[in-house]
């Protein structure tokens, strides 16, 4: 029998001239020589991955399938945008802003080193303040002496034969007195015996003192010096000579008004008694 097999070249050779081992050996290569599988017919190899093992970007990620049948769990909820803050609702209460603090005391206030006042106006010049009462001419002094001695008896009657009457007379009121002055007086005190205001005009002539001129009048003593010095100009000691007198009160209504208005006493340089009122 006449085998023939067509080797790589072509070639037909034939099987009887090859000896026992060139046969086996022929076939042994046709053994080890198999066709080709096709892609679908290769055996996928599952290869082992760690359960720690940290997928790079380009691998995909390998997760726990949930068993046929299981309900799926809900998905996670995505995160949400800053959402705009909304007040409360109900009643919301609102802190109240803290108020405002106005000084009682502001700092005094200078007059304009042009010699003018806040409108522009020539400026009245602050008369010197006294204390020293020896200063005083000798009839002034004489009649402050007397006044505050009848001040001090508590009787308001001692006061009728110091104050003038006839066509100067003391001036107890702006608007004139119809009765008796000492009637006058005792209706002003809040007492019935006047000795509140006894008391009101000693300490207004234990205060400090100015020297005034009136074109009219002439030259007086006037006691406080504040009827003649702007009350926002006052220091911390001079104030607390003004609180003798009057109330914190009295202060704020008058640096409102803008000048004190409270009691002051006059006297002429001849020792008359020239006024004893309140008021402007």
């Amino acid at each position: 029998m006449k085998i023939e097999v067509n080797l790589l070249a072509g070639h037909m050779v034939p099987l009887r001239r090859m000896s026992a081992g060139a046969l086996l050996a022929f076939f042994g290569c046709l053994a080890a020589v198999q066709p080709a599988a096709a892609l679908s017919e290769i055996q996928r190899e599952e290869v082992p991955i760690p359960d720690d093992a940290d997928p790079g970007p380009d691998e995909i990620r390998r997760e726990q399938l949930p068993p046929p049948g299981a309900e799926e769990p809900p998905p996670e909820p995505e995160p949400e945008p800053d959402a705009p803050v909304t007040a409360p609702s109900g009643d919301v209460t609102v802190p109240l802003p803290d108020p405002i603090t106005i000084p009682k005391n502001p700092p005094a206030a200078q007059p304009p080193a042009d010699g003018t006042d806040a409108l522009g106006e020539p400026a009245e010049p602050v008369p010197d303040i006294l204390y020293d009462v020896e200063l005083l001419p000798e009839p002034v002094r004489r009649m402050r002496g007397l006044i505050m001695e009848a001040c001090l008896s508590g009787d308001v009657e001692q006061l009728r034969p110091l104050i003038s009457i006839g066509q100067d007379p003391t001036q107890l009121s702006f608007g004139g007195i119809p009765g008796d002055p000492i009637e006058f007086l005792r209706e002003l005190s809040g007492d019935e015996e006047g000795q509140e205001i006894l008391a009101i005009l000693y300490e207004v002539l234990e205060a400090g003192f100015v020297l005034l001129a009136d074109d009219q009048a002439g030259e007086m003593y006037v006691w406080p010096y504040f009827f003649a010095v702007p009350l926002d100009m006052l220091d911390s000691r001079q104030r607390v000579e003004l609180f003798r007198i009057v109330t914190a009160g009295d202060y704020e209504d008058m640096k409102n008004y803008g000048a004190y208005i409270f009691y002051r006493v006059g006297i002429s340089p001849e020792g008359r008694w020239l006024f004893f009122v309140a008021g402007d």
